[in-house]
């Protein structure tokens, strides 16, 4: 990760008119179709959970705005990215855990089930630091229409969020939640993104 100067990027319009902001975040929801995620996590055993931060990831490294982050009053390159989810402690509350992004799945999952169960024992966040970092939060149990998430002025990570999903006749789907900061991508970005999102679901 490396600073860099903003009027050499593409970013260099919207880190002018977008750092200053008092609420410079956009959330964008849209409704995946997660047939294909829902069969392989039941018919391989693997948690449709990571299946859905592996497929975030995966989209993720194709567009080229999530390797540059707003951190404080600096733009910041990134090598790598993450992705975090929310786990459920040993003390009942919860704790963050970040997983590197591997295009391995096999790997990415190990990764997946180690780092979460570590801290759902310990209760201690596992952070990464040095890659550009995607927040999760997957209310799985809850039926939801959408979520917006909060901006707390610290953080400006890309952050998504869905609930349950629904199964309509052959087809299973799940409505997510995507905000990001409006220095790091426009709109169109987030919205290929989304594009993308589907395309990792509908390959994987």
């Amino acid at each position: 990760m490396q600073e860099v100067n903003p009027k050499e990027t593409t970013r260099a319009y919207a880190f002018e008119m977008w750092m200053k902001a008092p609420m410079p975040m956009v959330t964008l929801i849209k409704t995946l179709n997660v047939t294909r995620l829902r069969h392989i996590s039941r018919k391989r055993d693997l948690k449709f959970n990571m299946l859905m931060c592996w497929c975030i990831g995966k989209a993720a490294t194709q567009v080229k705005e999530f390797y540059m982050l707003p951190v404080d009053d600096k733009l910041i390159r990134y090598d790598t990215i993450a992705v975090n989810t929310i786990v459920a402690n040993s003390q009942g509350e919860v704790s963050s855990c970040d997983i590197s992004f591997s295009e391995d799945l096999s790997r990415f999952n190990n990764d997946y089930l180690r780092l979460t169960r570590q801290v759902a024992d310990t209760c201690e966040n596992h952070d990464i630091t040095d890659s550009m970092v995607i927040g999760t939060s997957a209310l799985a149990q809850y039926d939801i229409d959408g979520a917006v998430g909060m901006y707390s002025g610290v953080f400006n990570n890309p952050f998504m969020i869905w609930g349950a999903y629904r199964r309509h006749w052959f087809k299973t789907k799940l409505t997510v939640s995507f905000q990001f900061h409006h220095t790091q991508m426009d709109g169109a970005n987030a919205a290929r993104f989304l594009g993308k999102l589907q395309d990792a679901i509908n390959t994987v």
